[in-house]
Protein backbone atom coordinates (compact mmCIF):
# COMPACT_ATOMS: atom_id res chain seq x y z
CA UNK A 1 0.00 0.00 0.00
CA UNK A 2 2.93 2.58 1.23
CA UNK A 3 4.75 1.99 -1.83
CA UNK A 4 1.93 2.61 -4.16
CA UNK A 5 0.94 5.76 -2.40
CA UNK A 6 4.68 7.19 -2.61
CA UNK A 7 6.08 9.49 -5.32
CA UNK A 8 5.88 7.50 -8.71
CA UNK A 9 9.56 7.01 -10.34
CA UNK A 10 7.97 7.69 -13.37
CA UNK A 11 5.89 10.53 -14.46
CA UNK A 12 2.21 10.48 -15.24
CA UNK A 13 3.13 11.62 -18.86
CA UNK A 14 5.63 9.09 -18.90
CA UNK A 15 3.41 6.07 -17.50
CA UNK A 16 0.17 7.87 -19.60
CA UNK A 17 2.50 7.11 -22.62
CA UNK A 18 3.47 3.44 -21.25
CA UNK A 19 0.36 2.85 -21.40
CA UNK A 20 -1.04 3.91 -25.10
CA UNK A 21 2.41 2.84 -26.67
CA UNK A 22 1.45 -1.01 -25.35
CA UNK A 23 -1.91 -0.35 -26.24
CA UNK A 24 -1.12 0.22 -29.93
CA UNK A 25 1.48 -2.52 -29.97
CA UNK A 26 -1.65 -4.82 -28.73
CA UNK A 27 -4.18 -3.24 -31.25
CA UNK A 28 -1.49 -4.02 -34.12
CA UNK A 29 -1.52 -7.83 -33.06
CA UNK A 30 -4.89 -7.72 -33.06
CA UNK A 31 -5.48 -6.03 -36.94
CA UNK A 32 -2.94 -8.44 -38.21
CA UNK A 33 -4.87 -11.32 -36.27
CA UNK A 34 -8.15 -10.64 -37.67
CA UNK A 35 -7.06 -9.56 -41.35
CA UNK A 36 -5.37 -12.71 -41.21
CA UNK A 37 -9.06 -14.19 -40.30
CA UNK A 38 -10.44 -12.53 -43.38
CA UNK A 39 -7.63 -14.39 -45.49
CA UNK A 40 -10.16 -17.51 -45.00
CA UNK A 41 -12.63 -15.97 -47.46
CA UNK A 42 -10.42 -16.54 -50.37
CA UNK A 43 -9.28 -19.81 -48.63
CA UNK A 44 -8.23 -22.36 -46.00
CA UNK A 45 -4.07 -22.20 -47.97
CA UNK A 46 -4.33 -18.36 -48.24
CA UNK A 47 -5.27 -18.08 -44.38
CA UNK A 48 -2.73 -20.57 -42.85
CA UNK A 49 -0.08 -18.97 -45.59
CA UNK A 50 -0.96 -15.69 -43.63
CA UNK A 51 -0.72 -17.17 -40.06
CA UNK A 52 3.08 -18.59 -40.94
CA UNK A 53 3.65 -14.67 -41.74
CA UNK A 54 2.19 -13.79 -38.88
CA UNK A 55 3.79 -16.19 -36.38
CA UNK A 56 7.00 -15.33 -38.04
CA UNK A 57 6.71 -11.90 -37.01
CA UNK A 58 4.85 -12.60 -33.06
CA UNK A 59 6.47 -15.77 -32.18
CA UNK A 60 10.98 -15.31 -32.68
CA UNK A 61 12.15 -13.73 -29.34
CA UNK A 62 11.67 -10.22 -30.42
CA UNK A 63 8.01 -10.27 -31.22
CA UNK A 64 7.47 -12.49 -28.10
CA UNK A 65 8.80 -9.86 -26.00
CA UNK A 66 7.28 -7.17 -27.36
CA UNK A 67 3.64 -8.72 -27.41
CA UNK A 68 3.61 -10.18 -24.00
CA UNK A 69 6.09 -7.45 -22.69
CA UNK A 70 3.24 -5.39 -24.16
CA UNK A 71 0.44 -7.33 -22.47
CA UNK A 72 1.99 -6.96 -18.75
CA UNK A 73 2.85 -3.66 -19.09
CA UNK A 74 -0.87 -2.67 -20.26
CA UNK A 75 -2.65 -4.63 -17.94
CA UNK A 76 -0.36 -3.19 -14.82
CA UNK A 77 -1.05 0.21 -15.46
CA UNK A 78 -4.89 -0.49 -16.22
CA UNK A 79 -4.50 -1.71 -12.57
CA UNK A 80 -2.41 1.15 -11.13
CA UNK A 81 -5.48 3.16 -12.95
CA UNK A 82 -8.37 1.56 -11.38
CA UNK A 83 -6.67 1.72 -8.11
CA UNK A 84 -5.53 5.40 -8.48
CA UNK A 85 -8.98 6.32 -9.46
CA UNK A 86 -11.14 7.58 -6.53
CA UNK A 87 -14.56 7.42 -7.40
CA UNK A 88 -16.12 5.25 -9.24
CA UNK A 89 -18.77 8.22 -10.74
CA UNK A 90 -17.83 8.50 -14.01
CA UNK A 91 -19.10 9.35 -17.64
CA UNK A 92 -20.66 6.07 -19.56
CA UNK A 93 -17.71 6.28 -22.16
CA UNK A 94 -15.39 5.98 -19.73
CA UNK A 95 -16.90 3.06 -17.43
CA UNK A 96 -17.31 1.21 -20.96
CA UNK A 97 -13.73 1.19 -21.77
CA UNK A 98 -13.05 0.18 -17.82
CA UNK A 99 -15.79 -2.79 -18.31
CA UNK A 100 -14.41 -3.81 -21.28
CA UNK A 101 -10.87 -4.16 -20.30
CA UNK A 102 -11.42 -6.11 -17.72
CA UNK A 103 -14.11 -8.60 -20.01
CA UNK A 104 -11.00 -9.28 -22.08
CA UNK A 105 -8.69 -11.79 -20.18
CA UNK A 106 -11.51 -13.84 -19.12
CA UNK A 107 -12.66 -14.03 -22.70
CA UNK A 108 -8.97 -14.32 -24.49
CA UNK A 109 -7.23 -17.11 -21.83
CA UNK A 110 -8.94 -19.81 -23.34
CA UNK A 111 -8.17 -18.80 -26.82
CA UNK A 112 -4.31 -18.39 -25.76
CA UNK A 113 -4.01 -21.31 -24.05
CA UNK A 114 -5.30 -23.62 -26.56
CA UNK A 115 -3.34 -22.16 -29.32
CA UNK A 116 0.46 -20.83 -28.36
CA UNK A 117 0.31 -22.20 -25.59
CA UNK A 118 -1.14 -25.90 -26.31
CA UNK A 119 1.29 -25.47 -29.08
CA UNK A 120 4.18 -24.97 -27.40
CA UNK A 121 3.87 -27.43 -24.43
CA UNK A 122 2.22 -30.33 -26.25
CA UNK A 123 4.89 -29.60 -29.43
CA UNK A 124 1.82 -29.48 -31.97
CA UNK A 125 0.95 -26.88 -34.49
CA UNK A 126 -1.89 -24.55 -33.96
CA UNK A 127 -2.78 -24.62 -37.91
CA UNK A 128 -5.98 -23.08 -39.08
CA UNK A 129 -7.59 -26.20 -39.80
CA UNK A 130 -7.11 -28.10 -36.49
CA UNK A 131 -8.19 -25.12 -34.65
CA UNK A 132 -11.49 -23.76 -36.72
CA UNK A 133 -12.18 -27.45 -36.66
CA UNK A 134 -12.39 -27.59 -32.94
CA UNK A 135 -14.37 -24.17 -32.63
CA UNK A 136 -16.91 -24.50 -35.29
CA UNK A 137 -17.79 -28.31 -34.78
CA UNK A 138 -16.18 -30.02 -31.58
CA UNK A 139 -16.94 -26.88 -29.29
CA UNK A 140 -19.19 -24.57 -30.79
CA UNK A 141 -19.74 -22.44 -27.46
CA UNK A 142 -15.96 -21.62 -27.49
CA UNK A 143 -16.30 -20.39 -30.98
CA UNK A 144 -19.08 -18.09 -30.14
CA UNK A 145 -16.97 -16.59 -26.59
CA UNK A 146 -14.11 -16.33 -28.95
CA UNK A 147 -16.22 -14.17 -31.59
CA UNK A 148 -17.71 -12.21 -28.63
CA UNK A 149 -13.70 -11.89 -27.60
CA UNK A 150 -13.12 -10.60 -31.43
CA UNK A 151 -15.67 -8.20 -31.09
CA UNK A 152 -14.86 -6.76 -27.03
CA UNK A 153 -11.35 -6.52 -27.73
CA UNK A 154 -11.73 -4.57 -30.94
CA UNK A 155 -14.70 -2.24 -29.40
CA UNK A 156 -11.88 -1.72 -26.59
CA UNK A 157 -9.29 -0.56 -28.90
CA UNK A 158 -11.00 1.32 -31.16
CA UNK A 159 -12.72 3.28 -28.22
CA UNK A 160 -9.33 3.67 -27.41
CA UNK A 161 -7.74 5.19 -30.96
CA UNK A 162 -10.92 7.63 -30.87
CA UNK A 163 -10.55 9.44 -27.73
CA UNK A 164 -6.76 9.30 -28.65
CA UNK A 165 -7.08 10.99 -31.66
CA UNK A 166 -10.47 12.77 -31.72
CA UNK A 167 -8.92 16.49 -30.88
CA UNK A 168 -6.61 16.04 -33.98
CA UNK A 169 -7.00 18.95 -36.83
CA UNK A 170 -6.86 15.90 -39.01
CA UNK A 171 -9.42 13.37 -37.45
CA UNK A 172 -12.59 14.74 -38.57
CA UNK A 173 -11.31 13.89 -42.54
CA UNK A 174 -10.13 10.67 -41.69
CA UNK A 175 -12.73 9.25 -39.18
CA UNK A 176 -15.08 8.31 -42.10
CA UNK A 177 -12.44 5.82 -43.21
CA UNK A 178 -11.03 4.60 -39.90
CA UNK A 179 -14.98 3.64 -39.13
CA UNK A 180 -15.50 2.01 -42.09
CA UNK A 181 -12.28 -0.08 -41.65
CA UNK A 182 -13.21 -0.86 -37.94
CA UNK A 183 -16.16 -2.11 -39.17
CA UNK A 184 -15.46 -4.06 -42.08
CA UNK A 185 -12.31 -5.82 -40.64
CA UNK A 186 -14.14 -7.59 -37.55
CA UNK A 187 -16.90 -8.45 -39.92
CA UNK A 188 -14.63 -9.90 -42.46
CA UNK A 189 -12.78 -11.75 -39.96
CA UNK A 190 -15.96 -13.65 -38.90
CA UNK A 191 -17.24 -13.77 -42.18
CA UNK A 192 -14.22 -16.03 -42.90
CA UNK A 193 -14.15 -18.11 -39.63
CA UNK A 194 -17.58 -18.78 -40.64
CA UNK A 195 -17.18 -19.89 -43.85
CA UNK A 196 -14.10 -22.03 -43.21
CA UNK A 197 -16.09 -23.45 -40.53
CA UNK A 198 -18.74 -24.63 -42.76
CA UNK A 199 -16.27 -26.23 -45.41
CA UNK A 200 -14.44 -28.09 -43.05
CA UNK A 201 -17.88 -29.39 -41.81
CA UNK A 202 -19.08 -30.37 -45.04
CA UNK A 203 -15.82 -32.34 -44.97
CA UNK A 204 -14.49 -35.85 -44.14
CA UNK A 205 -13.26 -35.56 -40.74
CA UNK A 206 -9.44 -35.89 -40.43
CA UNK A 207 -7.80 -34.66 -37.36
CA UNK A 208 -7.73 -32.24 -34.99
CA UNK A 209 -4.55 -33.06 -33.05
CA UNK A 210 -3.12 -30.02 -31.30
CA UNK A 211 -6.57 -28.09 -31.40
CA UNK A 212 -5.92 -27.55 -27.27
CA UNK A 213 -9.84 -27.02 -26.86
CA UNK A 214 -10.27 -30.30 -25.04
CA UNK A 215 -11.79 -32.51 -27.89
CA UNK A 216 -10.06 -35.38 -29.62
CA UNK A 217 -12.07 -35.17 -33.07
CA UNK A 218 -11.74 -38.98 -33.61
CA UNK A 219 -10.72 -42.03 -31.85
CA UNK A 220 -7.52 -41.97 -33.71
CA UNK A 221 -6.50 -38.63 -31.76
CA UNK A 222 -7.58 -40.01 -28.84
CA UNK A 223 -5.68 -42.88 -28.66
CA UNK A 224 -2.70 -40.36 -29.28
CA UNK A 225 -3.34 -38.47 -26.31
CA UNK A 226 -3.25 -41.68 -23.99
CA UNK A 227 0.64 -41.82 -23.54
CA UNK A 228 2.17 -41.08 -19.99
CA UNK A 229 3.67 -38.07 -21.63
CA UNK A 230 0.77 -36.89 -23.65
CA UNK A 231 -1.43 -36.62 -20.06
CA UNK A 232 1.16 -34.81 -18.30
CA UNK A 233 1.39 -32.28 -20.98
CA UNK A 234 -2.26 -31.73 -21.03
CA UNK A 235 -2.17 -31.21 -17.44
CA UNK A 236 -0.03 -28.61 -17.40
CA UNK A 237 -1.89 -27.15 -20.09
CA UNK A 238 -4.64 -26.66 -17.82
CA UNK A 239 -2.49 -25.73 -15.20
CA UNK A 240 -1.34 -23.17 -16.95
CA UNK A 241 -4.80 -21.91 -17.80
CA UNK A 242 -5.75 -22.02 -14.32
CA UNK A 243 -2.50 -19.81 -13.43
CA UNK A 244 -3.85 -17.38 -16.15
CA UNK A 245 -7.21 -16.86 -15.04
CA UNK A 246 -6.02 -17.44 -11.36
CA UNK A 247 -3.23 -14.96 -11.60
CA UNK A 248 -5.68 -12.30 -12.99
CA UNK A 249 -8.30 -12.16 -10.66
CA UNK A 250 -6.23 -12.60 -7.97
CA UNK A 251 -4.63 -9.00 -9.15
CA UNK A 252 -7.87 -7.74 -9.76
CA UNK A 253 -9.26 -8.51 -6.37
CA UNK A 254 -6.32 -7.17 -5.02
CA UNK A 255 -7.08 -4.07 -6.12
CA UNK A 256 -10.91 -4.36 -5.01
CA UNK A 257 -9.29 -4.99 -2.10
CA UNK A 258 -6.65 -2.53 -1.75
CA UNK A 259 -9.06 0.42 -2.49
CA UNK A 260 -11.77 -1.07 0.39
CA UNK A 261 -8.76 -0.83 2.70
CA UNK A 262 -7.76 2.32 1.80
CA UNK A 263 -11.20 3.97 1.93
CA UNK A 264 -11.97 2.33 5.24
CA UNK A 265 -8.78 4.18 6.19
CA UNK A 266 -9.76 7.80 4.22
CA UNK A 267 -12.78 8.02 6.46
CA UNK A 268 -11.44 9.77 9.33
CA UNK A 269 -9.49 11.81 7.27
CA UNK A 270 -10.59 13.80 4.47
CA UNK A 271 -10.75 17.42 3.15
CA UNK A 272 -13.51 19.69 2.56
CA UNK A 273 -14.24 21.53 -1.27
CA UNK A 274 -16.16 24.22 -1.33
CA UNK A 275 -17.70 25.32 -4.60
CA UNK A 276 -19.69 29.08 -5.09
CA UNK A 277 -23.26 28.10 -5.27
CA UNK A 278 -22.41 26.53 -1.49
CA UNK A 279 -21.64 22.95 -2.18
CA UNK A 280 -19.99 21.59 0.39
CA UNK A 281 -18.16 18.24 -0.98
CA UNK A 282 -15.95 15.90 1.73
CA UNK A 283 -14.30 13.43 0.43
CA UNK A 284 -10.58 11.48 1.40
CA UNK A 285 -7.56 13.55 1.16
CA UNK A 286 -6.46 11.98 -2.32
CA UNK A 287 -9.58 12.56 -4.13
CA UNK A 288 -9.13 15.17 -6.94
CA UNK A 289 -11.56 18.13 -7.31
CA UNK A 290 -12.67 16.46 -10.95
CA UNK A 291 -13.50 13.30 -8.91
CA UNK A 292 -15.35 15.79 -5.63
CA UNK A 293 -17.43 17.17 -8.36
CA UNK A 294 -18.59 13.73 -9.49
CA UNK A 295 -19.22 12.80 -6.34
CA UNK A 296 -21.06 15.44 -5.17
CA UNK A 297 -23.50 15.32 -8.23
CA UNK A 298 -22.06 19.04 -9.29
CA UNK A 299 -21.43 19.71 -13.08
CA UNK A 300 -18.03 19.87 -13.70
CA UNK A 301 -17.02 19.84 -17.68
CA UNK A 302 -13.47 17.25 -18.12
CA UNK A 303 -13.48 16.87 -22.27
CA UNK A 304 -10.29 14.79 -22.26
CA UNK A 305 -11.80 12.34 -19.16
CA UNK A 306 -9.95 13.57 -16.63
CA UNK A 307 -6.71 12.85 -18.33
CA UNK A 308 -4.74 16.56 -17.93
CA UNK A 309 -4.98 16.71 -21.97
CA UNK A 310 -7.28 19.77 -22.13
CA UNK A 311 -8.31 22.67 -19.35
CA UNK A 312 -12.20 22.67 -19.80
CA UNK A 313 -12.12 20.94 -15.87
CA UNK A 314 -9.84 23.93 -14.87
CA UNK A 315 -11.16 25.71 -11.16
CA UNK A 316 -10.21 29.32 -9.64
CA UNK A 317 -8.71 28.43 -6.48
CA UNK A 318 -10.54 31.66 -3.96
CA UNK A 319 -9.09 29.80 -0.65
CA UNK A 320 -6.24 27.70 0.55
CA UNK A 321 -3.94 28.21 -2.56
CA UNK A 322 -1.22 28.60 -0.55
CA UNK A 323 -1.03 24.73 0.69
CA UNK A 324 -1.53 23.13 -2.42
CA UNK A 325 0.74 20.62 -4.10
CA UNK A 326 2.81 22.00 -6.68
CA UNK A 327 1.39 21.28 -9.98
CA UNK A 328 3.13 18.19 -11.41
CA UNK A 329 4.34 18.16 -15.53
CA UNK A 330 1.29 17.15 -17.07
CA UNK A 331 -0.78 19.86 -15.10
CA UNK A 332 2.16 22.43 -15.54
CA UNK A 333 2.19 22.03 -19.18
CA UNK A 334 -1.27 22.67 -20.10
CA UNK A 335 -1.63 25.46 -17.46
CA UNK A 336 1.26 27.26 -19.16
CA UNK A 337 -0.17 26.72 -22.70
CA UNK A 338 -3.16 28.35 -21.65
CA UNK A 339 -1.28 31.69 -19.55
CA UNK A 340 -3.36 30.92 -16.64
CA UNK A 341 -3.94 32.82 -14.05
CA UNK A 342 -2.04 32.40 -10.55
CA UNK A 343 -4.09 30.63 -8.52
CA UNK A 344 -5.67 28.38 -11.79
CA UNK A 345 -5.85 24.61 -11.10
CA UNK A 346 -6.39 21.72 -13.27
CA UNK A 347 -9.70 19.70 -11.54
CA UNK A 348 -8.99 16.33 -12.60
CA UNK A 349 -4.70 17.03 -11.46
CA UNK A 350 -5.15 18.92 -8.48
CA UNK A 351 -5.45 16.89 -5.21
CA UNK A 352 -5.52 19.20 -2.29
CA UNK A 353 -4.30 17.98 1.31
CA UNK A 354 -6.60 20.59 3.31
CA UNK A 355 -10.10 22.34 3.15
CA UNK A 356 -10.47 24.54 -0.43
CA UNK A 357 -12.74 26.87 -1.93
CA UNK A 358 -12.67 26.85 -6.02
CA UNK A 359 -14.93 27.98 -8.34
CA UNK A 360 -14.99 25.96 -11.90
CA UNK A 361 -14.18 28.55 -14.46
CA UNK A 362 -16.26 26.59 -17.76
CA UNK A 363 -19.53 25.49 -15.39
CA UNK A 364 -21.99 28.54 -15.72
CA UNK A 365 -24.65 28.56 -13.01
CA UNK A 366 -26.88 28.40 -15.77
CA UNK A 367 -26.32 25.17 -16.65
CA UNK A 368 -26.61 23.72 -13.39
CA UNK A 369 -29.07 20.91 -14.44
CA UNK A 370 -26.61 19.31 -16.61
CA UNK A 371 -26.16 15.62 -15.59
CA UNK A 372 -22.99 14.56 -13.55
CA UNK A 373 -20.07 14.00 -15.84
CA UNK A 374 -21.36 15.57 -18.79
CA UNK A 375 -19.07 16.75 -21.52
CA UNK A 376 -19.77 19.21 -24.48
CA UNK A 377 -20.84 16.98 -27.77
CA UNK A 378 -18.30 19.73 -30.09
CA UNK A 379 -15.93 20.50 -27.40
CA UNK A 380 -13.78 23.24 -28.65
CA UNK A 381 -10.03 23.17 -30.25
CA UNK A 382 -7.93 25.03 -32.20
CA UNK A 383 -7.37 25.08 -35.49
CA UNK A 384 -6.38 27.14 -38.76
CA UNK A 385 -9.41 28.37 -40.56
CA UNK A 386 -10.16 31.79 -42.61
CA UNK A 387 -12.77 34.18 -41.39
CA UNK A 388 -15.08 36.20 -43.80
CA UNK A 389 -16.72 38.69 -43.17
CA UNK A 390 -19.79 40.70 -45.45
CA UNK A 391 -22.20 43.33 -44.69
CA UNK A 392 -24.09 46.04 -47.03
CA UNK A 393 -22.61 49.66 -46.84
CA UNK A 394 -25.22 52.49 -45.69
CA UNK A 395 -27.91 50.28 -45.54
CA UNK A 396 -29.96 52.28 -43.27
CA UNK A 397 -29.97 55.37 -46.11
CA UNK A 398 -30.71 52.73 -48.73
CA UNK A 399 -34.03 51.65 -46.47
CA UNK A 400 -35.08 54.75 -45.11
CA UNK A 401 -38.07 54.82 -47.72
CA UNK A 402 -38.88 51.25 -47.91
CA UNK A 403 -41.80 49.48 -46.19
CA UNK A 404 -40.94 46.98 -43.48
CA UNK A 405 -41.80 44.19 -45.65
CA UNK A 406 -39.72 45.55 -48.79
CA UNK A 407 -36.58 45.39 -46.53
CA UNK A 408 -37.15 41.80 -45.23
CA UNK A 409 -37.32 40.90 -48.87
CA UNK A 410 -34.44 42.64 -50.02
CA UNK A 411 -32.39 41.25 -46.71
CA UNK A 412 -33.24 37.37 -47.72
CA UNK A 413 -32.52 37.94 -51.27
CA UNK A 414 -28.88 39.15 -50.00
CA UNK A 415 -28.84 36.66 -47.42
CA UNK A 416 -29.83 34.10 -49.95
CA UNK A 417 -26.87 35.29 -52.30
CA UNK A 418 -24.25 35.22 -49.56
CA UNK A 419 -25.46 31.53 -48.22
CA UNK A 420 -25.09 30.42 -51.49
CA UNK A 421 -22.14 31.81 -52.82
CA UNK A 422 -20.22 30.62 -49.06
CA UNK A 423 -21.40 26.86 -49.59
CA UNK A 424 -20.49 26.78 -52.96
CA UNK A 425 -17.18 28.03 -52.79
CA UNK A 426 -17.07 25.01 -49.43
CA UNK A 427 -17.47 26.90 -46.39
CA UNK A 428 -19.72 27.42 -43.67
CA UNK A 429 -21.94 29.85 -42.84
CA UNK A 430 -21.63 30.69 -39.35
CA UNK A 431 -24.32 33.22 -38.69
CA UNK A 432 -26.34 36.50 -40.44
CA UNK A 433 -25.79 39.50 -37.54
CA UNK A 434 -27.99 42.22 -38.66
CA UNK A 435 -27.65 42.86 -42.37
CA UNK A 436 -24.08 41.29 -41.80
CA UNK A 437 -23.20 37.97 -42.40
CA UNK A 438 -19.86 35.86 -40.98
CA UNK A 439 -18.62 32.57 -43.11
CA UNK A 440 -16.04 29.92 -41.83
CA UNK A 441 -13.36 28.24 -44.44
CA UNK A 442 -11.47 26.06 -44.21
CA UNK A 443 -13.05 23.36 -40.96
CA UNK A 444 -11.93 20.48 -43.24
CA UNK A 445 -8.88 20.50 -46.42
CA UNK A 446 -6.10 22.97 -46.44
CA UNK A 447 -5.49 26.47 -45.25
CA UNK A 448 -4.29 27.30 -48.91
CA UNK A 449 -7.80 25.88 -50.54
CA UNK A 450 -9.61 27.54 -47.92
CA UNK A 451 -8.14 31.09 -48.72
CA UNK A 452 -8.90 30.51 -52.30
CA UNK A 453 -12.16 29.58 -52.10
CA UNK A 454 -12.89 32.69 -49.33
CA UNK A 455 -12.03 34.83 -52.10
CA UNK A 456 -14.04 32.80 -55.02
CA UNK A 457 -17.12 33.59 -52.49
CA UNK A 458 -16.65 37.09 -52.31
CA UNK A 459 -16.13 37.42 -55.93
CA UNK A 460 -19.21 35.33 -56.34
CA UNK A 461 -21.17 37.92 -53.74
CA UNK A 462 -19.91 40.84 -55.96
CA UNK A 463 -21.53 39.50 -59.14
CA UNK A 464 -24.60 38.38 -57.95
CA UNK A 465 -25.23 41.54 -55.99
CA UNK A 466 -24.74 43.61 -59.19
CA UNK A 467 -27.18 41.36 -60.58
CA UNK A 468 -29.80 42.14 -58.36
CA UNK A 469 -28.94 45.50 -58.80
CA UNK A 470 -30.23 45.45 -62.23
CA UNK A 471 -32.98 43.42 -61.52
CA UNK A 472 -34.04 45.95 -58.59
CA UNK A 473 -32.72 48.88 -60.24
CA UNK A 474 -36.40 50.92 -60.74
CA UNK A 475 -36.79 50.09 -56.55
CA UNK A 476 -33.66 50.86 -54.85
CA UNK A 477 -33.09 54.42 -54.03
CA UNK A 478 -29.04 53.59 -54.67
CA UNK A 479 -27.27 50.22 -55.34
CA UNK A 480 -26.56 47.71 -53.34
CA UNK A 481 -22.74 47.89 -51.92
CA UNK A 482 -21.15 45.32 -49.62
CA UNK A 483 -18.00 45.43 -47.89
CA UNK A 484 -15.81 42.36 -47.24
CA UNK A 485 -13.38 41.53 -44.93
CA UNK A 486 -10.99 38.49 -44.46
CA UNK A 487 -8.57 37.05 -42.56
CA UNK A 488 -6.55 33.56 -41.85
CA UNK A 489 -5.35 32.41 -38.74
CA UNK A 490 -5.60 29.92 -35.94
CA UNK A 491 -9.21 30.32 -34.18
CA UNK A 492 -11.14 28.48 -31.27
CA UNK A 493 -13.25 25.79 -33.45
CA UNK A 494 -16.04 24.75 -31.36
CA UNK A 495 -20.32 24.47 -30.65
CA UNK A 496 -20.92 27.26 -28.49
CA UNK A 497 -24.21 28.91 -27.03
CA UNK A 498 -27.09 27.78 -24.54
CA UNK A 499 -29.90 25.42 -25.60
CA UNK A 500 -31.65 24.93 -28.63
CA UNK A 501 -29.30 28.08 -29.35
CA UNK A 502 -25.81 26.10 -29.43
CA UNK A 503 -23.88 25.92 -33.34
CA UNK A 504 -20.49 25.03 -34.53
CA UNK A 505 -18.54 28.90 -34.72
CA UNK A 506 -15.25 30.30 -34.12
CA UNK A 507 -14.07 32.34 -31.43
CA UNK A 508 -10.39 34.30 -31.14
CA UNK A 509 -7.97 37.22 -32.55
CA UNK A 510 -8.10 36.11 -35.97
CA UNK A 511 -12.57 36.57 -36.00
CA UNK A 512 -11.70 40.23 -34.55
CA UNK A 513 -9.18 40.82 -37.01
CA UNK A 514 -11.47 39.53 -39.61
CA UNK A 515 -14.02 42.14 -38.62
CA UNK A 516 -12.35 45.10 -38.46
CA UNK A 517 -11.07 44.38 -41.88
CA UNK A 518 -14.24 44.53 -42.65
CA UNK A 519 -15.45 48.18 -41.50
CA UNK A 520 -11.91 49.49 -42.73
CA UNK A 521 -13.58 48.29 -46.42
CA UNK A 522 -16.73 50.34 -45.31
CA UNK A 523 -14.11 53.69 -43.89
CA UNK A 524 -11.67 53.29 -47.23
CA UNK A 525 -15.42 52.60 -49.46
CA UNK A 526 -13.85 49.84 -51.17
CA UNK A 527 -15.20 46.56 -51.64
CA UNK A 528 -12.64 43.87 -50.01
CA UNK A 529 -9.76 44.48 -47.99
CA UNK A 530 -8.22 40.86 -47.25
CA UNK A 531 -4.65 40.08 -44.57
CA UNK A 532 -1.14 39.35 -46.05
CA UNK A 533 -1.33 36.33 -45.22
CA UNK A 534 -4.53 34.88 -46.51
CA UNK A 535 -3.84 36.67 -49.77
CA UNK A 536 0.03 34.69 -49.60
CA UNK A 537 -2.06 31.43 -48.94
CA UNK A 538 -3.88 31.60 -51.75
CA UNK A 539 -1.20 32.28 -53.93
CA UNK A 540 -2.55 35.46 -55.69
CA UNK A 541 -0.91 37.75 -57.87
CA UNK A 542 -0.51 41.07 -55.55
CA UNK A 543 1.61 43.58 -58.26
CA UNK A 544 -1.02 45.76 -58.93
CA UNK A 545 -3.34 45.52 -55.66
CA UNK A 546 -3.69 48.57 -53.15
CA UNK A 547 -2.07 48.09 -49.60
CA UNK A 548 -1.89 49.42 -46.98
CA UNK A 549 -0.51 48.52 -43.11
CA UNK A 550 -3.18 48.93 -40.46
CA UNK A 551 -3.12 48.90 -36.63
CA UNK A 552 -5.12 47.00 -34.91
CA UNK A 553 -6.33 46.69 -31.30
CA UNK A 554 -4.88 44.25 -29.66
CA UNK A 555 -1.57 43.58 -31.98
CA UNK A 556 1.73 44.55 -31.13
CA UNK A 557 2.83 44.78 -34.99
CA UNK A 558 0.86 46.17 -37.65
CA UNK A 559 -1.12 44.39 -40.57
CA UNK A 560 -0.41 44.00 -43.72
CA UNK A 561 -3.74 44.41 -45.92
CA UNK A 562 -4.57 44.01 -49.57
CA UNK A 563 -7.13 46.82 -50.88
CA UNK A 564 -9.50 45.24 -53.70
CA UNK A 565 -11.84 47.56 -55.34
CA UNK A 566 -15.18 46.03 -57.15
CA UNK A 567 -14.10 45.61 -60.79
CA UNK A 568 -10.96 43.88 -59.25
CA UNK A 569 -12.74 40.93 -57.28
CA UNK A 570 -13.52 39.05 -60.73
CA UNK A 571 -9.80 38.06 -60.69
CA UNK A 572 -10.60 35.43 -58.08
CA UNK A 573 -13.38 33.79 -59.56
Amino acid sequence: MTSIDAVPLLSERSLRRARLISGLILLVFVTLHLANHALNLISLDAAEKGRLWFTAIWRNPVGTVLLYGSVLVHIALVMRSLYQRRTLTMPLREALQIILGILIPLLIIEHVVATRISSQIMGTPDVYASVIRSLWINAPMNGLRQSIALVVVWMHGCIGVHFWLRYRPWYDKAAPFLLTFAILLPVLALLGFASTGRILASEPLQSSFGSGYNRASSKSDEASYSSATTKVRKERVQMTKYALYGGFAGTLLTVVAMRTRRSWRERTNQVEIRYPEGQIVNVPRGFSVLEASRLGGIPHYAVCGGKGRCSTCRVQVVDGAAALPKPESTELTTLNRINADPGVRLACQLRPLNDISVVPLLVPTIEGALPVGSQQTNPGREQEIVIFFCDIRSFTMLTEAQLPYDIVFLLNRYFAIVGQAVERAGGRLDKFIGDGAMALFGLRGSPEDACRNALKAAARIVSEIDRLNDELSAELSMPLRVAIGIHSGPAIVGAMGYGNVKNLTAIGDTVNVASRLETIAKELDTTLVVSEPTIELAGSDTADLESHEISIRGRAQPLRVYIIRQELTARFA
